[in-house]
């Protein structure tokens, strides 16, 4: 039986749909990377491959964005995953204060990031700010300082918002991926007289590891696009310490007006990501196949 042609108009809505919005913008980027335009002006002179140049060896603040960038990636990375599979292993049975609490950790994620930022701002004040406060009532008063302020730990400060801000969204992709383990693999795995350690290594984490790549590769996306998060609380500052590459893009493209240069920056932002999600994927698998 042949396929009638008209079923390919079904295609046409989602293709088109894909080219106005990723695809046409994907391939404006790339050839205005290659321009000096200005963003408003008709005229713009093609610099050849300037622009990329000028980003690793004459931008030092570019430099310290990736710098940032890979600091926010790897903290949020590590501890959002901990944090939602250890809480998805405590929460995996269907109980009612289970239920509760999975929508509770999931509360979060449906905020506003900008929201999310006044909150967390508040809570690192350095004089009204309930961190430093509570700190001072357990008698940690040592500790307490000016969280956003302090260039050296501000963009961790930030990472710790994050991991806040989409926990609870990742633990609900873990719980699904651990309800869908078949209960034979643990009766067989205690016959066996497997330790609960062994279970969660040799049972657990092999078939968990389809979920785990989606939380890490979403997750690191997530950090590199938190742009609206970092921009409210911070702007990027102190002193660029908490400049990541999507504020700086912002910066360069809307505030100095050289959409040129913030479209090179914006191509070199896509192969990064696309490279780190790559190799995740390939430690994730690759460990999913050792076991």
């Amino acid at each position: 039986m042949r396929t009638p042609k008209s079923i390919y108009l079904f295609f046409l809505p989602g293709l088109l749909l894909y080219s106005v919005f990723f695809l046409y913008p994907t391939v404006s980027a790339l050839f205005y990377s290659f321009t000096n335009w200005d963003g408003f002006s008709d005229a713009f002179q093609f610099v050849g491959i300037d622009n990329y140049q000028r980003a690793f060896t004459a931008d030092s603040i570019f430099r310290k964005t990736i710098g940032n960038n890979l600091k926010f990636m790897f903290v949020v990375v590590i501890f959002q995953t901990l944090v939602a599979l250890a809480f998805a292993l405590i929460m995996l049975k269907n109980t009612k204060t289970t239920i509760f609490l999975r929508a509770l950790y999931f509360f979060p994620t449906i905020l506003s990031s900008v929201s999310v930022a006044f909150i967390w701002a508040f809570i690192y004040d350095p004089s009204l700010g309930i961190l430093n406060r509570g700190l001072s009532v357990i008698g940690l008063d040592f500790l307490a300082q000016n969280w956003l302020g302090n260039a050296n730990i501000a963009i961790y400060s930030l990472a710790i918002t994050q991991v806040w801000f989409h926990a609870g969204q990742m633990l609900i992709i873990f719980v699904a991926g651990l309800q869908a383990i078949p209960q034979e693999m643990y009766e067989v795995a205690k016959i066996e007289g497997a330790s609960k350690w062994q279970t969660f290594r040799k049972v657990t984490w092999p078939l968990l590891a389809p979920s785990a790549t989606i939380v890490v590769a979403y997750t690191t996306i997530q950090s590199f696009k938190a742009f609206d998060l970092v921009f409210a609380m911070t702007g990027g500052g102190p002193n660029y310490s908490t400049e990541i590459i999507a504020t700086y893009i912002y910066s360069v493209a809307f505030e100095g007006y050289q959409f040129g240069y913030a479209s090179a920056i914006s191509v070199i932002f896509m192969i990064i990501i696309a490279f780190i999600t790559f190799l995740q994927f390939k430690a994730l698998r690759s460990d999913r196949v050792s076991y």
